[in-house]
């Protein structure tokens, strides 16, 4: 095999094996208890109402959240993570 087609290959296997990260009430409802103000979705996902199961993309935060749920090898993310979660000014 060539080399191109094993490394492309490696990816996709990396991208299917990696863990999907699910949004869900509870964590919103967390955040809000800790005082931060994740009045939607849109907190930390770029769409109003993520689908299980479809494509879902995250913002600068929930990028952030999911790397570091990784980083960690946990199922769920921490809401308490978002302390050292710092926005990119724009």
């Amino acid at each position: 095999m060539n080399k191109p087609l094993v490394g492309i290959l490696a990816a996709c296997a990396l991208l299917m094996s990696a863990a999907p990260s699910h949004a869900t009430l509870k964590i919103q409802k967390e955040a809000k208890a800790a005082k931060y103000p994740a009045t939607n979705c849109l907190y930390c996902h770029n769409e109003k109402l993520p689908v299980k199961g479809k494509s879902v993309t995250h913002n600068e935060r929930g990028t952030f959240l999911v790397k570091m749920k990784e980083e960690k090898k946990v199922k769920e993310v921490d809401v308490a993570w978002l302390k050292e979660f710092v926005e990119t000014k724009k």
